[in-house]
């Protein structure tokens, strides 16, 4: 049995993916906080637990994100624009563009036909362009973030959000409340300024189809259907949670490769 394993310390959620035998075997996440060790820890011994292996027995680990020097035992660190290309692609082997939207940054890369990053933007310096304001805005609306995909597909209309900086975004939120707006309408105006944002930084690295999106603020339908209509395309998004965990299984995949070159298990395509 062969197993490999990938470590994704993000800066918000830790992800850890195994496989076994080339297959998706088991996945993990959990907040990442400030001790990115004790998470990265954490996360890979859930992650085992449910293939019922030790962490001893995984025989390559990759990290990645930003906090993937900090974990000692890993055998190969890679970007999380790697990680990313080699996650889309093992669901999606002619994916050319992928926008990842995470907590604290948002990032478009273009691929080319092998896999490769070719060119990418990263939009890091705020955070109205991320899934941070999206679930910020949420929360002082009075709901959850598990819920802002139903709250914004309740909206009749969504009021307008311009701000390209998340302290001005939030000031126009308050001032829609203010004025009596719904919660659904000022949720999904903040979706579409996000959206906006997405789509004008996968245009700086030279849109190309097929597109994936990924990242935990996809796991909700709204969101994805903002996207395709923004882009007039049709987009991929890995099934239900594992839009979270592309980063973390292409380090994982990464880390089956490696096994493969010396001599072990071949590693499968996910389904």
């Amino acid at each position: 049995m062969s197993i490999a394993a990938g470590v994704d310390i993000g800066s918000t959620h830790t992800k850890a993916a195994l496989l076994v035998d080339g297959q998706l075997a088991g996945t993990a996440i959990r907040r990442t906080g400030f001790r990115l060790e004790e998470a990265a820890r954490e996360t890979l011994e859930e992650a085992c637990s449910v293939v019922a292996v030790r962490p001893e027995d995984i025989e390559y680990l990759t990290t990645t994100g930003y906090g993937r020097n900090r974990i000692a035992e890993r055998d190969l660190q890679v970007t999380d624009l790697t990680a990313q290309a080699w996650g889309t692609r093992r669901f999606f082997p002619a994916t050319r563009t992928v926008l990842d939207v995470g907590g604290q940054t948002m990032k478009a890369l273009r691929l080319d036909d092998v896999g490769r990053v070719v060119s990418f933007r990263l939009n890091d310096k705020c955070a109205a362009g991320t899934g941070a304001f999206l679930e910020k805005t949420a929360r002082y609306l009075g709901h959850p973030v598990e819920e802002i995909g139903d709250v914004a597909a309740d909206a009749a209309e969504a009021v307008p959000i311009s701000g390209v900086c998340a302290v001005f975004a939030e000031s126009e939120v308050i001032n829609h409340v203010s004025q009596g707006r719904r919660a659904p309408e000022i949720l999904r105006g903040a979706m579409e300024s996000l959206v906006e944002k997405s789509v004008r930084l996968m245009k700086r690295v030279g849109l190309e189809p097929e597109f994936t999106l990924v990242g935990g603020i996809m796991r909700f339908p709204t969101m994805v259907e903002v996207m395709r209509r923004d882009l007039a395309q049709d987009v991929n998004v890995p099934v239900g949670e594992l839009v979270q965990f592309t980063g973390a299984i292409g380090a994982a995949v990464l880390s089956a490769y490696r096994l493969e070159q010396a001599g072990g298990a071949p590693a499968a395509r996910i389904a």
